[in-house]
């Protein structure tokens, strides 16, 4: 059984043009993207998927593997599938952010376990603790509550569960983390699927898996510290705390 991970980058975006190859001392983001992911245990591969000549190249540029995909794309899910279509039926491929440049490579091993211990599984992704209620009630941060299996019951961008009782102030709120792993069939399936009516009105992909009626295993970690960049603002974070370590 192959493990693959793959990290799927557009050029174009209405935020921010041309992020991944955004300069982080002295880098381009998909290449720190790349190179933590590379670190991971278990995944035996690990390639770019874009649309985009400039990406490739810059990919090429580094030593990285990179593959060119069909710019119609309208998701990173159905780059992704076009890429898997081309595997063995049995790889496991996991979906990687291009815009986590601080990514933890024990998340990425986090996310494949799950497939590895029971083949019932089709995707898996992560989730952390958040006490934070100012963060809960944040619509930019996906929360997650799951089952007593630990299996996702829903998505949302809303602080759900709400909490009647004071005495819980803290919040059982769980940060979804926007790291999966498929098995390569139900990721192709899962591409052709439509789009649901919640998965809409949330404007959350994973919500589609649900709506079909199939399972999503959540993983806990104590802690996946990053910072997605999804505009310029979060790049000069993720630059401080690149350089504050260089400094060191």
């Amino acid at each position: 059984m192959a493990i693959i991970g793959i990290i799927p980058a557009r050029y174009e975006s209405s935020r921010f043009p041309g992020k991944p190859l955004a300069d982080i001392a002295g880098r381009p983001m998909v290449q720190h993207v790349y190179e933590r992911a590379c670190r991971a245990k278990q995944l035996d591969e690990v390639l770019v998927a874009t649309d985009d000549r400039r990406i490739y190249d810059a990919v090429r540029a580094f030593g990285g593997e990179a593959v060119m995909t069909d710019s119609a794309h309208a998701t990173g899910t159905d780059r992704l599938a076009e890429v898997a279509r081309k595997l063995d039926a049995t790889t496991i491929v996991v979906n990687i952010q291009g815009d986590e440049p601080l990514l933890d490579p024990a998340t990425v091993d986090a996310v494949i376990a799950p497939l590895l211990e029971d083949d019932t599984i089709p995707m898996s992704s992560v989730m952390v603790p958040m006490p934070d209620l100012t963060r809960a009630q944040d619509p930019n941060v996906v929360k997650v509550v799951t089952d007593q299996q630990g299996f996702a019951l829903y998505f949302s961008r809303a602080p759900i569960p709400i909490v009647r009782d004071p005495r819980h102030d803290h919040g059982p709120w769980r940060r979804h983390i926007g790291l999966y792993a498929y098995r390569r069939d139900f990721l192709l399936t899962f591409a052709s699927l439509p789009p649901t009516p919640l998965e809409e009105v949330e404007k959350l992909e994973q919500l589609r898996a649900l709506e079909h009626g199939y399972r999503i295993k959540m993983v806990e970690m104590d802690d996946a510290y990053s910072i997605g960049v999804d505009t310029p603002d979060d790049l000069e974070r993720v630059r401080s705390v690149v350089e504050s370590f260089i400094c060191r």
